[in-house]
């Protein structure tokens, strides 16, 4: 089993920082080349740079008065989320198509029903 993890490019999990700005303030963001990649791919979705998907997910983040004490952990899971959902066939893999127009009211709801029958199979085999 380890070895599908272990076998990876280590390019993957070494850490590159970027700076940018945002709202005119310097910053810098460090996270692995596998996060980076992931980024990217979101950005290019809707014709975006990474530095640009970056400043909109903080922007929209502090409008939904999300904390963002850990701004760099909150990247990283977007991208786990944004490859579950590919995963789980809520949007498509295909990178040409924009991610604006996907329907976020009722990805999220069934989103949160997978994570609830998740959460009661691993305690079923737990139970085991």
């Amino acid at each position: 089993m380890c070895e599908l993890f272990i076998g990876a490019e280590s390019d993957l999990w070494c850490s590159r920082t970027r700076s940018l700005r945002i709202d005119g303030v310097a910053t810098s963001v460090r996270m692995e080349n596998f996060f980076w990649q992931v980024l990217e791919e979101i950005a290019k979705r809707d014709g975006m740079s990474s530095n640009q998907v970056i400043t909109r997910l903080y922007h929209e983040s502090i409008d939904a008065d999300h904390d963002l004490g850990n701004f760099t952990s909150f990247l990283r899971v977007c991208c786990g989320r944004y490859l579950a959902l590919i995963a789980d066939g809520e949007i498509s893999a295909n990178i040409s198509e924009s991610l604006r127009s996907v329907d976020s009211s009722g990805i999220l709801a069934r989103e949160g029903l997978r994570r609830m029958e998740r959460q009661h199979n691993l305690k079923e085999v737990a139970a085991r």
